[in-house]
């Protein structure tokens, strides 16, 4: 569809206002309804289910008792709904009509009446008037469409007039409120206050698209206006994009950049992405349901029911869990930042946006944080403006900096003052897999990520690994040079820790243990640093006593058994509270 830039703001109103009253929700429903039955094909009934069929007379009144006979016999009575039912149906007929002549804007007008008298309607008054009342809603969302299909071959470009999302204010939404006022107030504030960052820029992009400005507060509900924000479902950045949806808009991902962190890149993909859902979905709380759960599962679940007119609250109970609370979260934003005194909440004075820039071309690699020096710059200053830069550094060859417009002249002199950075090269440790191990034991031993051993090994699957495999497990998070277990000498008394050392990986380079080297140096935790020396007893861990793991055996029970703390034989073995033992696993006992 393109509602969004093609419907006059009228019809907007009514498709996603009156869509959302046909199949039977109202706004103050604690849970969404039923989806309706399919729309019948008759286009225009002509009479509706009712109590008495006869037709209703409207004779004129004279209110002066002088002049006043005898009362007229009384008509069979006919109830307040069913008057409003015939009511609604004249405007359905009388749009009909207006469609016929091609008079759009009378046929709008009509059906908007029609729906606000069906608002009006009680939920129940007999079956055969809830029929009725079904069959004009029904008759409704047909015209709605018909309306819809006349107006979209006239309709001229959209204004601004046009460009708004209806709010709807119901037990969800309300919820939403209550958790953001309350819970998630320090959330919301902070949030606000980031979102001064980015929302000129974002309210520009959106007006020169067409959308409504009301988006430049999704990122509120999606990242808190944090750049760098990643979610469990490996959605970056502040419109959280997930990698191949990323791609598919144009954001570039490789080992120096993530377009999804850039600001003014990924609100681009954003407005192309809302875009589409709007023009596949007609409307914007189905549209932002699909931003969130993606496009595919929501059009399932329309081509599932046969009433092809379903909104987002006819949806409602199939939808994720997260996408119900998605969308009423973000009309609890809209609200709260429109009146946030009626809703209790003092919110801040937004950060000032980001400075004005411009591009730099840079043809080395450089550290941010260098160049922020150079410049006379706060730190942190450069990568606020470039947070597509994973590495806090430009790449090799020619790279577009943004820098501020007021060192665009001194920029030149200070990049040629500043050396090549060169990214760093991880440490490798090899790790032989033993029976009952996962990738996420090793990780978390070696201080590394899963993700890291399994691009180090090109690892498919997680899951995938096998007792007696050897893997590479990275060990450094820095540049510098490269640790190795080759490349320590076990026969000296002293070891200068390296880059990507760890008191695991030095005591098994040694034969000793965390605890030994603990003791000697007197360490009061296990953490190092490059250039430290520390005194190595090589070869000690030989005289170390030994027990082989037995099938329901833990830590605390053999620590106990052989009567040592359980975190002295926990740092001897390099192992964390969280790690597991297995059957046939020998563990040093200090």
């Amino acid at each position: 569809m393109w509602i969004h830039n093609r419907f006059p703001s009228a019809l907007v109103l009514i498709l996603t206002v009156a869509l959302f009253g046909l199949s039977g929700c109202q706004t103050t429903a604690s849970t969404p309804a039923e989806p309706a039955a399919p729309p019948v094909e008759t286009p225009v009934p002509t009479t509706i289910p009712e109590v008495n069929s006869t037709p209703e007379e409207h004779p004129i009144v004279d209110d002066d008792p002088k002049t006043q006979g005898d009362p007229a016999p009384e008509s069979p009575a006919v109830s307040d709904p069913e008057i409003t039912q015939r009511e609604a149906l004249d405007l359905c007929q009388s749009a009909s009509e207006f469609l016929d002549q091609g008079d759009i804007d009378d046929a709008i007008a009509a059906l908007d009446g029609a729906y606000q008298l069906m608002l009006e309607l009680p939920s129940n008054h007999g079956e055969a008037y809830l029929q009725g009342k079904e069959d004009i809603r029904r008759l409704i969302a047909d015209l709605i469409v018909r309306t819809y299909d006349s107006q979209r071959v006239a309709a001229g470009p959209a204004t601004s007039f046009d460009l708004e999302i209806q709010i709807v204010d119901n037990a969800e939404v309300q919820r939403e409120l209550k958790s953001f006022t309350n819970g998630e107030a320090t959330f919301f504030i902070e949030s606000y206050r980031r979102s001064g960052l980015y929302r000129e820029m974002m309210l520009e992009k959106l007006e020169a698209a067409g959308l409504p400005s009301q988006l430049s507060w999704l990122p509120l509900v999606e990242s808190g206006y944090k750049v760098k924000a990643y979610s469990r479902a490996s959605a970056v950045g502040l419109w959280q994009f997930i990698s191949s949806t990323g791609q598919r808009y144009g954001l570039t991902r490789d080992y120096w950049i993530e377009e999804r962190m850039d600001p003014e890149k990924s609100t681009d993909a954003a407005i192309g992405y809302l875009t589409d859902l709007h023009d596949m979905f007609g409307d914007w709380p189905k549209a932002l349901a699909a931003y969130n759960c993606g496009e595919g599962r929501v059009a399932r679940l329309q081509r599932s029911n046969p009433n092809q007119y379903l909104d987002f609250w006819d949806l409602y109970s199939m939808l994720p869990r997260e996408t119900r609370r998605y969308v009423p979260r973000f009309f609890a934003t809209l609200m709260i930042v429109e009146d946030p005194a009626k809703y209790g909440i003092d919110l801040p004075e937004p950060s000032a946006p980001l400075p004005d820039w411009t591009y730099v071309e840079i043809d080395k690699a450089l550290k941010l944080e260098t160049l922020d020096t150079q410049l006379n710059l706060s730190k942190g200053s450069l990568h606020a403006l470039n947070s597509e830069l994973r590495r806090g550094a430009t790449p090799k060859g020619p790279y577009q900096l943004k820098v501020p417009i007021d060192r665009e002249t001194t920029i030149v002199a200070a990049v040629e003052a500043i050396p090549v950075w060169s990214p760093p090269q991880p440490a490798y440790a090899t790790h032989r897999v033993r029976r009952g191990e996962t990738l996420s034991h090793i990780a978390r031993r070696y201080g590394t990520s899963i993700n890291a051993i399994m691009r180090s090994n090109n690892l498919r699957s997680a899951n995938r690994i096998w007792p007696g495999q050897r893997l590479k497990v990275p060990t450094s998070k820095g540049g510098g040079s490269v640790a190795s277990t080759a490349s320590f000498n076990p026969t000296s008394g002293t070891h200068t820790v390296r880059r990507g050392d760890s008191l695991y990986s030095i005591a098994r380079a040694y034969s000793t243990t965390v605890d030994r080297i603990r003791r000697d140096n007197n360490l009061s935790s296990n953490t190092i640093h490059p250039g430290k020396k520390l005194k190595v007893a090589a070869g000690s861990r030989s005289d170390l006593k030994r027990y082989t793991v037995k099938k329901g055996d833990n830590p605390g029970a053999i620590a106990s058994r052989h009567g040592v703390s359980l975190s002295a034989l926990l740092r001897t073995n390099g192992l964390g509270k969280r790690s597991t033992i297995y059957p046939g696993q020998v563990l040093a006992i200090p």
